[in-house]
């Protein structure tokens, strides 16, 4: 799951997600601000009710009138799924539309632990340690045991999910089999409730470029979908995700797919102790580029461990100011989000669900990687069996882009 980047400014931010940005009330804290311009924007709503009075203390004639005989226009419902479009005003970039009604909130076993955020939504935990590049962790050997543990236990999982992605499968079932298999490992699903996020895991099809949130619509042929994991496990977090194929692809999906796919690997051969955070961008969007493709700058790598989302920030944009360098027991994400148009995203009114600008298809591929004394260790690595694995770019689409040049 992905972290949140403010670019080149000066704020102190406390957001991870879509939506997170507004630490306010019970949840400020005086250093915090706004991690962007949208973020306020999205939030001045919440920000006025929370300062300002209510300008209307004794409602109008008119107004009592409307509230006494008005009532909302209820949604259209489609007859055959029963489900419909809780945003139906909300211009979508792109042809994919949630399907409500979500599911309720799944349960865990008592006897598992949770994260400090379980209950009400809020990571307090990653608040007080803050984001500044000092407080990056160095893992001794016990910790690094339970991130490898943790990191094992999420591929699992993943590849479970992975399995039953098929024409018909809807998302939330995979959502409902990932909560199952955390159950089985005796490990929470980290993204539940996490900065009040409602399910397990997050999907996200076609157009989506992260944060999707598990719904009623059933996957399709020649669908795409990334299907993001994370669990904690004895107070660990590990993370990873990968982008699936459902059906037949097309060409272009095929090339933004395995465009992101190669990215993530060409980053990762970077990592060992003295490579600059920076640095991984400087691989990525140049190979993404080569293959006329682009990388979204909103998003970014994050450290993990004890924590969900932590410092380091790893931009997947080339020329970043991001500053730090890899050392042996560092633990972070790198998780580039390429698209198959322009890099802008937009929000979706659930604050949560990212989808590019354009409407035009969006992969991503993570994993969670380990410094070591000369390289890195990729805790999160595919399995011999493990489903999906890369698929060869047409020669055609190729040509197209080259010619497109």
């Amino acid at each position: 799951m992905s972290r949140s980047l403010v670019i080149e400014a000066n704020l102190s931010c406390s957001c991870s997600l879509p939506g997170d940005a507004r630490q306010l009330g019970e949840r400020a804290t005086p250093s915090r601000f706004f991690c962007s311009q949208d973020c306020f924007k999205r939030s001045w709503s919440d920000h006025k009710s929370l300062h300002k009075p209510a300008a209307r203390k004794t409602p109008s004639l008119l107004q009592s009138f409307k509230d006494s005989f008005g009532s909302p226009t209820p949604l259209p419902t489609d007859p055959e799924t029963g489900t419909h479009n809780p945003f139906p005003d909300f211009q979508y970039a792109g042809a994919l539309r949630p399907h409500y009604p979500l599911s309720g909130s799944r349960k865990l076993p008592e006897h598992i632990p949770r994260p400090d955020y379980a209950l009400d939504g809020i990571p307090r935990s990653e608040y007080a340690m803050g984001n500044g590049m000092r407080n990056i962790a160095i893992l001794n050997e016990e910790e690094m045991e339970g991130m490898r543990t943790v990191c094992r236990l999420a591929r699992e999982v993943l590849d479970i999910a992975a399995a039953a992605a098929a024409p018909g499968v809807t998302t939330d079932e995979i959502d409902e089999i990932v909560h199952k298999a955390c159950i089985e490992r005796d490990s929470y699903p980290s993204p539940l409730n996490y900065n009040h996020f409602p399910k397990s895991v997050c999907t996200s099809i076609n157009e989506i470029i992260c944060h999707g949130i598990p719904d009623q619509r059933p996957l399709k042929e020649g669908d795409i979908v990334n299907i993001d994991v994370t669990l904690y496990h004895k107070g660990f977090h590990g993370d990873l995700n990968e982008t699936y194929y459902i059906g037949k692809p097309s060409p272009e999906a095929i090339r933004v797919v395995e465009t992101a796919r190669d990215c993530l690997n060409a980053a990762i051969a970077q990592v060992k102790p003295g490579m600059a955070f920076r640095d991984a961008g400087n691989v990525i969007e140049p190979l993404a580029k080569s293959r006329g493709c682009s990388v979204v700058r909103t998003y970014c790598g994050h450290g993990i461990n004890q924590l969900f989302h932590c410092a380091p920030n790893v931009p997947h944009y080339a020329k970043n100011k991001t500053a730090g360098i890899a050392k042996k027991g560092m633990c972070f994400t790198i998780e580039p989000m390429v698209n198959l148009g322009g890099c802008r995203d937009k929000t979706w009114p659930d604050e949560w669900t990212s989808t590019t600008l354009d409407g035009k298809l969006s992969a991503q591929f993570e994993h969670t990687l380990l410094v070591t004394d000369d390289g890195v260790e990729v805790l999160t690595a595919r399995k011999a069996d493990s489903p999906g694995g890369p698929v060869p770019i047409p020669e055609e689409e190729l040509k197209a882009v080259a010619a497109r040049k």
